[in-house]
């Protein structure tokens, strides 16, 4: 995740670690085999747990919803129990409403690895009648660095709203609902870049203070006087592959039989392509492939990503 190293964004490594920990050391498998796909609709603790306290995570009405609270004593998150290779991986979320500028809610999959793979929402938030702004990035390799930010059309703070990543061994596409945002395509060929399709990865979310950076480029703080934030989340069935002991061959061999591998997702069709070129003409507010400023010549890939 693209931040500052402070307390605040400390606290949150300190919490993911607790919870990579714990999942390393969970054993039991509550569904599937390896290569198997999860697509049922479940409860928050089937697939997720949390390492926070209860003053930090909630879990609501018999597992449908999840909570994450953010104050000035803490942040907070969540991750899975599982890993995983390949598929649409995605959530419900009600961002937090008012004034939550400085405030960043981040739902991301990682890789646990030195060089390591990542795709990440996240949500910077602003002050009450000012929209937030949603940036994504994707790391392949340990290269991230491609951060986009758009304005979303609708208020996500009045609503659950689908955030998701359809990931196959051809692209990678962001979706909000169902309307594409971003597509990221596997040039290793082409350019000899890396891209995620080997290392599995463990889904994440997280609510913390990134005030030196989140809003307006750091001038606007985050007000603890508007405490607790609170982000709100349903639909935890996961729809990929699963990984399990660290064995992505399954995953990788039984490719051609899952969904998201099939010809319709290896590329955007007509629909969608326009759908994402009225999002970049409508709401894209920032793209470093043409920020001159700090990529003078812009990236290899950026060529290939623009449909």
């Amino acid at each position: 995740m693209a931040a500052i190293l402070n307390l605040d964004t400390f606290q949150v490594w300190w919490l993911i670690l607790c919870m990579a920990y714990m999942m390393l050391n969970l054993q039991v498998r509550v569904h599937g085999q390896m290569g198997e796909t999860n697509s049922y609709p479940t409860s928050f603790l089937t697939n997720y747990a949390s390492g926070s306290d209860g003053q930090h995570f909630r879990v609501l009405n018999n597992g449908q919803q999840a909570q994450l609270i953010l104050d000035e004593y803490s942040a907070s998150g969540f991750g899975s129990k599982y890993k995983y290779l390949f598929g649409k991986i995605g959530i419900r979320m009600k961002l937090v409403p008012g004034d939550s500028a400085g405030t960043v809610t981040a739902y991301y999959m990682m890789s646990q690895t030195a060089r390591h793979d990542e795709m990440d929402f996240e949500f910077l938030g602003n002050v009450s009648g000012q929209p937030y702004q949603l940036q994504t990035n994707i790391f392949a390799g340990g290269k991230g660095e491609r951060e986009q930010r758009i304005f979303l059309w609708f208020d996500p703070t009045a609503d659950f709203h689908e955030y998701s990543v359809l990931w196959n061994k051809r692209q990678i596409v962001f979706y909000v609902d169902d309307t594409p945002i971003r597509v990221f395509k596997n040039n290793k060929q082409s350019l000899g870049m890396d891209y995620p399709d080997s290392q599995p990865v463990g889904i994440y979310s997280t609510i913390w203070n990134g005030e030196n950076w989140a809003t307006n480029d750091g001038w606007v703080k985050l007000n603890w006087t508007h405490a607790p934030f609170v982000a709100t989340y349903e639909k935890f069935n996961v729809d990929a592959c699963l990984v399990v002991n660290g064995n992505t061959a399954p995953c990788i061999q039984a490719a051609q039989n899952n969904w998201w591998e099939q010809s319709a997702y290896q590329t955007l069709g007509v629909h969608e392509v326009d759908q994402l070129n009225w999002v970049r003409k409508y709401y894209l507010v920032y793209n470093y492939c043409t920020d001159r400023g700090r990529n003078p010549t812009p990236p290899a890939e950026c060529a290939l990503n623009v449909l």
